[in-house]
């Protein structure tokens, strides 16, 4: 068993692909194949399911390939260490974050990172949760900015803040001159939400039933397009907190608050256990505690 064959390994249970994996891995589709089956004889056990159209994990496969991925974590750990001379804020660090958060996020904490951490750029990956659950546990991300519950197994998670959810109307709406909404009230209009994908609709339909039941509900691929659709006069939605600050204004649209209970979420940092740069997450964390924004109900740290 060699280094080579479990990155093989990983190249193919991340593409599902064999020959995707061999160009990501800069060898011939053959010998990536050819070393995949040695090792698949040498434990004694098949790691992957084949088919003509598809490749998938079995579940001593999956197993395995989390295994391999901590292995080369912690080898290329041992490279990290002397190439940077032990400073963990030297070096880019891989940033998963969800869709209804990075763009309201990161601008705020990109500009704290280049005055506390100039040598740690972010490769910043926006994706689905359940998508970045997968980055994060083979090791494509490093940490994750995701909204909660996130319980994976080998995954720390440390919350961080809190932010609420407002409603977004047209600013000729009959509510445009309402001082707050009850999140029942939002089955009587057509609502613009985020794909039923995206745990920020899932989080609304949950605070608000009958919104599945007999609610209009529209979809779209990003609030920033849902926001422009409601200016537009097509519907009202619902957005995070952070996503209507001053930079976010609209003169065609009018921001609510809800009633309380005020819909809400709470958002975390997650990261492999077995991660080596412990003090790149802590300034992650901090960065992220600076923020100075109203619309974030900071946690305190453990």
């Amino acid at each position: 068993m060699t280094l080579s064959e479990l990155r093989f390994i990983v190249a193919v249970a991340r593409e599902r692909n064999f020959r995707r994996a061999a160009e990501k891995c800069f060898v011939s589709q053959p010998a990536l194949s050819l070393a995949v089956k040695k090792l698949e004889d040498e434990l004694g056990v098949s790691l992957f399911e084949r088919s003509r159209t598809d490749i998938s994990m079995t579940p001593i496969g999956e197993q395995i390939v989390e295994q391999a991925t901590r292995v080369l974590e912690e080898a290329g750990r041992i490279k990290e260490i002397a190439r940077q001379g032990n400073d963990q804020l030297s070096g880019p660090i891989k940033l998963g974050v969800i869709y209804s958060a990075g763009p309201y996020l990161l601008p705020e904490i990109i500009p704290i990172l280049r005055h506390t951490a100039p040598d740690m750029p972010l490769d910043v990956e926006e994706n689905l949760t359940h998508l970045l659950e997968v980055q994060l546990r083979n090791g494509v991300i490093d940490a994750a900015i995701v909204a909660l519950p996130f319980d994976i197994p080998g995954i720390k998670v440390e919350p961080l803040y809190d932010e609420s959810f407002v409603v977004v109307v047209p600013a000729d709406h009959p509510w445009a001159s309402r001082k707050s909404i009850h999140p029942d009230e939002l089955a009587e209009q057509k609502v613009l939400l985020l794909n039923s994908g995206h745990c920020f609709s899932n989080q609304l339909v949950q605070a608000c039933p009958d919104l599945s039941r007999k609610g209009e509900v529209l979809q779209g691929n990003s609030l920033e397009t849902i926001r422009n659709m409601v200016a537009s006069n097509l519907g009202i939605t619902v957005l995070p907190c952070s996503a209507t600050v001053e930079r976010y204004q609209n003169p065609l649209i009018k921001v609510i608050p809800f009633q309380q209970p005020v819909p809400s979420r709470r958002m975390a940092l997650a990261w492999r256990k077995s991660y080596g740069r412990g003090k790149a997450i802590e300034c992650l964390k901090e960065a992220i505690r600076q923020v100075d924004s109203g619309c974030m109900q900071k946690l305190k740290g453990k």
